[in-house]
């Protein structure tokens, strides 16, 4: 299946986000060049639980807000992993997300 070579890309990504910051389903797209593909990272991030240690909960929309939540086990699991690392959510939006964010394009280099 194509997309699985896609997803374990992604997931190469997320391990590299620094604990304390987040990115978006979009920026990560953008980073392999597909900007029309972040909903296939979002599904990247729904499958990635038999993938070790792939930090999920630091990927959410682009305008901040956990749309990923449900995805994960217990009801607020998501926010309490953010959270743990000193992130602020209210009403399921990270605050300062501007500021916590964290751009692949920028950090990374291919």
């Amino acid at each position: 299946m194509a997309s699985e070579g896609f997803f374990e890309k992604v997931y190469e990504v997320v391990v590299q986000i620094p604990y304390g910051r987040v990115t978006s389903y979009g920026a990560i797209a953008n980073y392999f060049g597909a900007s029309g593909s972040a909903r296939m990272v979002g599904w990247a991030m729904n499958a990635c639980g038999k993938h070790g240690q792939v930090p999920a909960h630091r990927v959410v929309n682009r305008k901040g807000l956990l749309t990923g939540k449900h995805h994960f086990d217990g009801t607020n699991l998501m926010q309490q992993l953010l959270e743990s690392e000193g992130i602020v959510v209210i009403d399921n939006q990270i605050q300062d997300f501007d500021k916590l964010f964290w751009d692949p394009r920028k950090e990374l280099s291919f």
